[in-house]
């Protein structure tokens, strides 16, 4: 229905429409860049701690930046809108094939 307001007819609700997605949108980003600089931090801060032992620091860093990584892909990058179905399969499918090579070679040399 919101989509059906952009195409109205009348240049007042479009340009509206338009304002307020765009606000939205920006609102969306600045939270989103604001967390993974929060998540850096902590990244920082987990090495920087002399109490945790690199068994617990690098997979912890690991998970924040898979985290990050997500943020990027739905919020800077858009993935989230509609229209991207295509790049999202092909990114979704490097992303398995990576995960299944580097779990195959985990496997080969620890086995």
């Amino acid at each position: 229905m919101a989509d059906q307001q952009l195409n109205s007819g009348n240049p007042r609700v479009d340009i509206e429409y338009r304002r307020r997605k765009s606000t939205e949108e920006m609102r969306y980003q600045v939270v989103s860049f604001t967390l993974m600089i929060f998540l850096t931090l902590i990244a920082f801060a987990a090495v920087a701690v002399k109490g945790f032992t690199a068994w617990f620091t690098v997979p912890f860093i690991i998970l924040l930046a898979v985290v990050q990584v997500i943020f990027q892909l739905y919020y800077f990058m858009h993935m989230s809108h509609k229209g991207h179905e295509a790049p999202s399969l092909f990114l979704y499918s490097g992303a398995l094939v990576g995960v299944l090579t580097i779990l195959a070679f985990t496997t080969i040399i620890w086995w």
